[in-house]
């Protein structure tokens, strides 16, 4: 009886957080169809994502090479950029490429952040533009917790990450052979990856493109925007590395 007193008076003597309800992690919202980071499938498909634009000039870059390889990509396009360079964002839209919510500002969830603010607020500028409205949300630096997943929910998007093996991480400028040797060493079926088309100075995304594409063509590889890869799901365990 003594233990068992003791116990309690232990279990009673921890603060909140020691016996607080296990943090949900990819699985849970992944098989809950909650957030997205890659799809199973046979299929030899692969969806190339690009944050944070347009760019007045990168994007069009962009563009002018995903069109030379017949790819199709999703563009997580950020709100006041939109307000600076609308004519871009349609000539996106209008050459077959999905365009997609990434906030309005470039606001990572934070205590102080109405993030149902931004991702509306990105909306309307995005459907005043091009007239068309976006379903995917890609929350900046891949920051979300579970009260945002909720408002996503609610608003009407499908949350999307991307295949953790294909963060580029173009935007820090490690390289563009690095850049290239990450996505041609760990690209499979059904897998999203996470290019920037808005970089403060130089970028070296364009150039490793001049590579990946080729490369990933010659392997079979078709290239579709997001919308497009989700109907590619197959009912298989996906592999979390």
């Amino acid at each position: 009886m003594k233990i068992i007193a003791i116990v309690c008076i232990c279990l009673f003597l921890l603060p909140p957080y020691a016996y607080a309800a296990p943090k949900k992690d990819r699985a849970y919202y992944e098989t809950r169809g909650e957030v997205v980071w890659e799809i199973p499938t046979d299929e030899k498909v692969i969806a190339l994502t690009f944050d944070d634009g347009p760019h007045p000039e990168y994007t069009a870059q962009i563009l002018e090479l995903l069109k030379q390889y017949d790819a199709k990509a999703t563009f997580f396009v950020v709100g006041n950029k939109v307000k600076l360079y609308p004519d871009v964002l349609n000539r996106t839209l209008q050459e077959g490429h999905e365009l997609a919510n990434h906030t309005y500002s470039h606001a990572y969830l934070g205590r102080n952040t109405n993030m149902k603010k931004e991702i509306n607020k990105a909306e309307e500028i995005i459907f005043a533009t091009t007239g068309h409205h976006s379903h995917l949300f890609r929350p900046p630096g891949g920051i979300f917790n579970e009260h945002l997943v909720s408002i996503v929910k609610q608003e009407g998007y499908k949350m999307i990450m991307w295949s953790w093996q294909l963060d580029t991480r173009d935007w820090d400028t490690p390289g563009v052979n690095k850049i290239v040797k990450r996505v041609l060493e760990n690209s499979n079926n059904g897998n999203i990856v996470l290019f920037h088309d808005y970089i403060e100075g130089p970028t070296q995304t364009i150039a490793a493109l001049k590579i990946i594409l080729p490369e990933l063509k010659n392997r079979g590889y078709k290239f579709v925007t997001i919308s497009e890869l989700l109907n590619y799901r197959k009912a298989i365990p996906v592999k979390i590395r």
